[in-house]
């Protein structure tokens, strides 16, 4: 499962979104969340790749 923070961080002149997703440890098999600071067109991409 993976979703997309509703708040938009504003940077200097360009505007950042955080995305945070589950995965599936493969040592462990817990489930812990990535995050990430990107811009708001890749996200998408990003929460789609394994």
């Amino acid at each position: 499962m993976a979703k997309k923070t509703v708040a938009t961080l504003q940077g200097s002149s360009k505007r950042l979104t955080k995305a945070i997703k589950m995965v599936k440890s493969p040592k462990t098999g817990a489930y812990i969340f990535v995050e990430s600071v990107m811009s708001p067109e890749l996200v998408n991409d990003w929460l789609n790749k394994k």
